[in-house]
């Protein structure tokens, strides 16, 4: 019961469909294990109510809320229901993100550059801005931010990298910024996660066979030569939302298998 008595909100809480679980349920449904009560955020409501349901079902407590966080007025909608339903913000866990239709300089349309920058990054800044205000009158909250360990490698996608290290900076930013306050930011480095967005989109969109692509992406890892799953992400999320960790903050943390040794 490391979140007892505390109020997550999961942005990002539903999932693409697929053959496993994706960060953000995965990540939700801990956290309501270990006693928050949370607001789960999504675009598709359908997919939050998933959601919703598999954490009632272990008499968890949990709540949806359709919004589109690429907009500023959603946003502070997000921040006063959660106020108005559980009376108070300690967790905020930003876990929306995209990467498809991205390529090179020359390849990369202007509009894909632009959704992605609305989507991965302004996203987060506009979560953060109406939470923040929140959290600073309670003297406390922690924010755990989705990055990706492309934030730091050399990867073929410019507005997924771009972006993922604008996270990066964003959380060390609001980290600096809050610390007075007793507000805590962090970021996780996700490396190859075997996820619905991660395989069964990428399938989909190339018609590769599911079992090549999670084979080719396995031998790139080093640890065991096996991508992470969702529980691993959620596992640092719990950890960082937590009282565990409350002398951390502006950490970028790898959740990776050691991808990210290969760096420098």
């Amino acid at each position: 019961m490391r979140l007892k008595d505390k109020v997550a909100i999961v942005v990002g809480a539903g999932q693409t469909p697929g053959e496993t679980i994706g960060n953000g349920r995965a990540t939700a449904i801990l956290f309501a294990r270990e006693g928050a009560r949370v607001m789960l955020v999504d675009r598709r409501l359908d997919s939050a109510q998933e959601t919703e349901k598999l954490i009632r079902d272990e008499g968890g407590e949990a709540i949806c809320l359709e919004a589109d966080v690429t907009s500023s007025e959603q946003c502070e909608s997000i921040a006063k229901g959660c106020v108005g339903n559980f009376g108070r913000i300690d967790i905020l866990h930003n876990n929306v993100g995209i990467g498809t239709a991205d390529g090179s300089a020359v390849r990369l349309s202007e509009k894909a550059w632009d959704l992605m920058v609305d989507v991965n990054l302004k996203s987060m800044f506009l979560t953060c801005k109406h939470v923040l205000p929140v959290m600073r009158e309670q003297k406390s909250g922690s924010i755990v931010n989705i990055s990706s360990v492309a934030s730091i490698a050399a990867v073929p996608m410019l507005a997924y990298k771009v972006t993922k290290a604008g996270v990066n900076a964003l959380t060390q930013q609001v980290a600096a910024g809050n610390a007075r306050y007793g507000i805590r930011c962090n970021a996780i480095l996700p490396g190859l996660m075997n996820t619905p967005m991660a395989i069964d989109a990428w399938v989909q969109q190339t018609g590769i066979e599911r079992e090549d692509m999670v084979k080719v992406r396995d031998q790139q890892v080093p640890l065991g030569a096996k991508q992470g799953t969702a529980w691993d992400v959620a596992n640092a999320a719990l950890f960082l939302a937590s009282d565990d960790a409350k002398f951390i903050t502006g950490v970028l943390l790898p959740v990776d298998g050691g991808q990210s040794l290969k760096v420098g």
